[in-house]
């Protein structure tokens, strides 16, 4: 795993001017341009950074991170070196478990970085899908998962050269997956948000009180219209919620 901090993030709105930070964490098989329609919809003063993990476009050569907690450390030792801004975490799918791992390690070396966390499209970490245990991630079985999820999947499935690239980052990430173990009584000492699609058929509204014992502090869910990959075509009142959690600066 590079030891290289800049190799973990992008920032899709650098500048000086940023008065808050928004930190996305992708979901199975992503990268961090998944985040890129977001940030063509951020208002001014919020940067949008994009973690990237190993094993995928400009990271392709180097060895896929298959375990979490590594991911998290990875992350976490990149933003530790950003300069020091009022920041949400977002994280979809597998990148909530990611972020919700990241803010944990942060919360001991540098309490107070981050304000928010906003976990999307995942089932609570003590609560993991037991089939996604005992599955055999054949490509045939990945490729029939990304089906049923739809959007983005579907998508992928159809460029047959593209499947054909994101299949190796696909099978270590749903490794990782399966060999997650949420510590016991694992919890965050900021607010969180679990945002949902209402018609997501592996973590939908009926999967988000699971998270509620996650946090030591407020604890909130919103639905929105949509199923896995949600969030693009509701990022103007998604990003609504990170500036309102953010409440210090206040934005224009």
């Amino acid at each position: 795993m590079s030891t290289d901090v800049g190799a973990w993030t992008m920032s899709f709105n650098p500048g000086r001017d940023a008065r808050a930070r928004l930190v996305c964490f992708p979901h199975a098989g992503g990268s961090a341009g998944a985040f890129f329609p977001l940030a063509r919809a951020a208002p001014p003063g919020l940067e949008v950074i994009g973690v990237q993990y190993p094993g995928r476009q400009w990271r392709r050569t180097e060895a896929a991170v298959t375990d979490l907690h590594g991911l998290a450390r990875g992350a976490a030792d990149a933003l530790l070196a950003e300069r020091a801004l009022p920041t949400a975490f977002l994280g979809h799918s597998m990148g909530a478990l990611v972020a919700f791992e990241t803010v944990r390690l942060l919360e001991r070396e540098r309490p107070g970085a981050v304000g928010h966390l906003f976990a999307s499209g995942s089932r609570a970490p003590s609560r993991p899908r037991e089939e996604d245990r005992r599955t055999r991630w054949t490509d045939e079985r990945i490729i029939a998962e990304m089906r049923a999820l739809g959007g983005t999947g579907d998508r992928l499935i159809a460029d047959q050269e593209a499947l054909r690239q994101a299949l190796p980052a696909l099978r270590d990430d749903y490794r990782a997956l399966a060999a997650y173990r949420c510590p016991p009584g694992a919890r965050v000492g900021v607010p969180l948000t679990v945002l949902v699609g209402r018609e997501d058929p592996k973590a939908g509204p009926e999967h988000a009180v699971d998270w509620q014992p996650h946090t030591r502090a407020a604890f909130a869910f919103r639905a929105f219209p949509g199923a896995h990959f949600f969030l693009a075509e509701n990022a103007t009142e998604l990003l609504d919620l990170v500036q309102n959690s953010l409440v210090a600066p206040q934005f224009p």
